[in-house]
């Protein structure tokens, strides 16, 4: 669960995995009583006074300039993603955008769908299927209409069968999922997934904790069908524009790969 403090909790996460020795600090004399980085080594670091550093972990100041966050993150050794990420915590959030209600999926892309050879199906930003051709529900039974990929992912064990690549898989779904709710914090949709799956889930729970961010991108999918075996296919998704966090995921094959063939069997199957 969050704390109520995300700037905090995500300085914390990555502050505790950065060591002395990546950042040219030698771990000195004595034991070290936390993992990773001392607070007042951040601050050192990142050129702010200790206090200030301590204020901003605590939740006392939630808006620090940009130029700070960028210290910080590179004291912490944050890519594009994370530091953006960062940044936009420090930012009053529109309330009323968070609370925006999704899109209905527009009829031009429910034509689009049926149009498509390849799997393709429609989620909101916290991963629930609004709309999916017949491609993917062939290819699984979590593409339905109804479903939420994030609980499926981490509570459905058939998951972590038909995904040969599921730790790297949900790593990057849930990395992705906290790029999305920023400016979202106080959606109850999001409290109420991220709450459930926390107390479900072990496996959630450690990779939420970690504040991973990752913009959500097409990445290389492996899978492993029960009727046309293993499939290696490229998942990309699209923004559609003009409908509030809805996103078009489309799975496909590289041309004459024999995860192609194997997607037309499939095809053929769904078909009949």
């Amino acid at each position: 669960m969050e704390s109520g403090n995300t700037l905090g909790d995500f300085l914390r996460a990555h502050r505790e995995r950065i060591t002395p020795e990546e950042v040219g600090l030698g771990r000195g004399v004595g034991v070290r009583r936390v993992p990773g980085l001392r607070r007042e080594e951040v601050a050192m670091l990142a050129g702010i006074s200790s206090d200030y550093y301590l204020r901003l972990e605590q939740g006392r100041d939630r808006h620090p300039s940009v130029q700070v966050l960028d210290a910080l993150a590179r004291v912490l050794r944050l890519d594009g993603d994370a530091t953006a990420y960062l940044i936009r915590l420090s930012q009053p959030a529109s309330r009323t955008a968070s609370r925006a209600a999704a899109a209905d999926v527009p009829e031009s892309i429910r034509h689009l769908l049926d149009e498509l050879t390849s799997p393709a199906y429609v989620q909101t930003r916290w991963l629930d299927v609004l709309a999916a051709n017949r491609m993917a529900v062939a290819l699984s039974p979590n593409l339905v209409p109804g479903v939420n990929r994030l609980r499926a992912a981490f509570l459905d064990p058939a998951e972590r069968t038909f995904h040969r690549d599921w730790p790297e898989a949900v790593a990057h779904v849930v990395a992705g999922l906290r790029a999305d709710a920023t400016g979202h914090d106080d959606d109850p949709r999001l409290a109420a997934l991220v709450g459930e799956l926390s107390l479900k889930s072990e496996e959630f729970r450690q990779l939420w904790a970690r504040h991973d961010v990752r913009r959500p991108a097409g990445r290389f999918s492996l899978m492993r069908h029960p009727e046309v075996g293993d499939l290696d296919l490229y998942a990309d998704k699209l923004t559609i524009a003009g409908a509030e966090g809805l996103m078009l995921g489309v799975y496909h094959a590289e041309p004459g790969s024999e995860s192609a063939r194997s997607l037309a069997l499939l095809g053929s199957l769904a078909a009949s």
